[in-house]
């Protein structure tokens, strides 16, 4: 039932909040905040398990979903709709998708996390197969919507993950990985937009920057397959290029404007290969450019 989950409890830590000062108000919601840290940290151990299946299917050729409904289901559409421009991925490596399509996105869509049979039919409207992996996110641990499409992902052999902020989430035995945070009730009843939401979304930027990194998105702690697409961030690429090559800025505008991707860069100037061969080198590697530096061939 609804009532006996741990999130839909009254927080008895801000039983008064409504006659706090402002000052007052803030402290006690920034001290509520402060235990969602500690709670992702317990789940640690399932967030790396998690990221290991999903690079593995990607590796093969799969994708990421996140498939939600509500708040849950906004987090997900935010974090794929940042892969992108952030990390220079296809735009359907990561795909969010909510319940109730995009005018959810701004809008309550009543009605639409009860469809049990949604989650599946918006996963086959996205071509979603046997070779990728699904996280359903759900706060409760039990929308129907996110139930379902799990249940169908697991019966055609996708990898299932589901996510949580309750204890022993009842989406989580159609899952081969269950990811739950438990955050306790939130600051203020009848909502989990705050504490259960700021755990999700501190799980999915996890999830999908690891997917990253395994990748090969990133060198060290350096975005290097960041897009050169304004002032600012050609900036950025000039001085990875220089930290990474150890060159002078006018060495490492030039590669870049050569080769228009940092990773080839900075091939060719600590190896001193050409454009070409640098490319050559980085896709034998996979695009991971540490793996390209330390080839012998």
């Amino acid at each position: 039932m609804l009532d006996r989950l741990l999130t839909e409890q009254a927080n008895p830590a801000t039983r008064n909040l409504d006659a706090l000062s402002t000052l007052d108000m803030m402290r006690a919601l920034n001290a509520e905040d402060a235990k969602v840290a500690a709670a992702v940290a317990e789940v640690l151990p399932q967030i790396a398990a998690a990221v290991d299946g999903i690079a593995e299917r990607v590796a093969a050729g799969g994708a990421l979903f996140y498939l939600g409904a509500g708040t849950s289901g906004r987090l997900g559409v935010l974090d794929a709709s940042e892969i992108p421009p952030t990390f220079g991925a296809p735009p359907n490596l990561v795909q969010g998708i909510i319940a109730g399509g995009p005018p959810a996105l701004t809008r309550s869509i009543e009605g639409a996390e009860d469809d049990a049979d949604g989650g599946e039919r918006d996963l086959l409207a996205c071509a979603f197969g046997p070779g990728d992996a699904v996280v359903g996110v759900a706060a409760s641990g039990r929308t129907p919507y996110v139930l379902g499409g799990l249940q169908y992902a697991r019966r055609i052999g996708a990898l299932t993950i589901a996510l949580s902020t309750n204890p022993d989430p009842l989406i989580g035995r159609y899952a081969a990985i269950t990811i739950a945070p438990v955050v306790g009730p939130e600051a203020v009843a009848g909502s989990t937009r705050m504490k259960s939401g700021t755990a999700q979304k501190m799980v999915l930027n996890m999830l999908s920057t690891g997917l990253m990194v395994k990748r090969g998105a990133v060198y060290g702690n350096l975005m290097v397959n960041v897009q050169l697409r304004n002032r600012k961030l050609w900036e950025r690429a000039r001085r990875m290029v220089e930290e990474l090559a150890g060159c002078d800025a006018e060495t490492a505008l030039a590669a870049l404007r050569a080769g228009q991707d940092v990773r080839l860069a900075v091939l060719m100037v600590r190896r001193g290969w050409a454009v070409d061969e640098a490319r050559r080198r980085l896709e034998a590697a996979g695009g991971v450019l540490r793996r390209a530096l330390e080839t012998t061939e």
